[in-house]
């Protein structure tokens, strides 16, 4: 069940972050959004000129001596760790460049709102961010069916968007104002098939999805195809809803097929579970997964039952490359934690915003998208990104074992 209510110390602690990162110049500080009406679409007197162009609800380049951005994340919910790590990864990038200097002469200001991890509420938030926060930009989300719904309001309104961790291919397919700088579910799931097929030799490989998930459909249909590419084959394939407590069933008929491995491309919450349920039933089969699965939550909820588990992910904290050992040493300090994927991605999603303002003619949404379509070889914690045509990032990808309770490197698997 999920709470609209938030705990008074979770308000002050985000708008002591943001008012530490940003100083006196921010004016806004983290708001949550409750509304219902909107649904996503645009208020009424305030639609855009066009489909890409530049909005009439924001300037070309603000006045003043700040910039301001906007970030919408599932900062409560089920999938809350999604968007809190992201968001921590989005205030060091923010803490960073304005340490410099800023970006165009000017420091980089953030208004976040709360999306509850429910799509409405995404298109509500990217709506109030753009018509009467007048951002320029915006970062988010990290659930492929949130980034969808505010990334129909940001490219109805001409207004660029970067997503740091939504996989399904629709995302961007929504235009040319829309970006990520993941990788997508096709390149995942020939990932996960591939390191399934090669490293761990497995010739049958059940899958257990959520239905209700874009991201799980979609990354479960490209892991398929793959793997059966590949000469594997798939005996079961069986569905849940997010939120499902019982998995007995699907959980039953898998077993009789008797797989090497069960994929699961669902999310933290359920996968823990489903891993539960699965070792009480006998199945003894190796577990594998995506992206979703990047929590810490994922080891507390499954402890044992999860252990030796693979999953295809964006990062490994224990690369040696200087970008990751610094922003691991900078996220560590400020946080007092391991940064996961999602907060690397916050962090590159940032950065690279950052850089196209600065190198961007002018902050309208055209020249700005335009600049963001022209990134090459960005050095980011998550591995070098080219914005290819259809403005998804083109990078490696790793896979992480649980080993001991925590992730740890497994392989890296490049771009054919």
């Amino acid at each position: 069940m999920r709470s609209d209510a938030r705990p008074l110390g979770y308000f002050t602690a985000l708008l002591s972050t943001l008012t530490l990162a940003l100083g006196p110049t921010l004016l806004g500080g983290c708001d949550k959004m409750r509304g219902g009406g909107g649904g996503g679409e645009p208020e009424k007197g305030k639609a855009p000129e066009s489909a890409s162009g530049a909005s009439s609800a924001k300037p070309a380049d603000p006045a003043g001596d700040t910039i301001l951005i906007g970030e919408f994340g599932s900062l409560t919910g089920s999938e809350a760790t999604f968007g809190q790590s992201t968001h921590n990864g989005i205030m060091l990038a923010i803490e960073e460049v304005n340490a410099a200097g800023g970006v165009r002469n000017k420091k980089i200001a953030v208004k976040t709102y709360d999306d509850q991890g429910k799509s409405q509420e995404a298109g509500t938030v990217v709506t109030r961010l753009i018509t009467e926060d007048k951002v320029v930009a915006i970062l988010g989300e990290v659930a492929s069916s949130l980034s969808i719904a505010g990334g129909r309001v940001a490219q109805q309104y001409g207004v660029p968007m970067i997503s740091p961790s939504s996989t399904n291919p629709q995302v961007t397919q929504i235009g040319d104002m829309i970006f990520r700088v993941c990788f997508i579910d096709p390149y995942q799931g020939f990932v996960v098939a591939k390191f399934a097929r090669e490293n761990l030799k497995l010739g049958n490989v059940a899958v257990l999805y959520d239905q209700a998930q874009a991201y799980s459909k979609g990354l479960k249909d490209d892991f398929i195809k793959s793997f059966k590419e590949m000469g594997g084959a798939v005996p079961s394939e069986q569905a849940y809803t997010g939120g499902d407590q019982d998995f007995s069933a699907q959980l039953t008929t898998i077993k009789g097929t008797n797989p090497d491995a069960i994929f699961l491309p669902g999310y933290y919450t359920d996968v823990g579970n489903v891993a539960l349920q699965a070792r009480k039933l006998g199945l003894t089969a190796t577990l594998l997964g995506g992206d979703g699965w990047d929590s810490s939550k994922l080891t507390e909820i499954g402890g044992p039952a999860i252990e030796g588990a693979y999953y295809s992910n964006h990062y490994s904290h224990e690369e040696q490359r200087p970008e990751v050992q610094t922003f691991v040493k900078k996220y560590q300090a400020k946080y007092n934690q391991v940064p996961d994927g999602l907060a690397a991605l916050g962090y590159d999603s940032a950065r690279l915003l950052f850089e196209a303002m600065g190198k961007a003619p002018s902050l309208g949404g055209k020249e700005l998208a335009a600049a963001l379509a022209a990134t090459k070889d960005f050095k980011g914690v998550t591995g070098v990104i080219s914005i290819d045509a259809d403005r998804n990032a083109k990078k490696p990808a790793v896979v992480l074992q649980i080993k001991g309770g925590k992730p740890a490197y497994a392989a890296t698997i490049a771009p054919n």
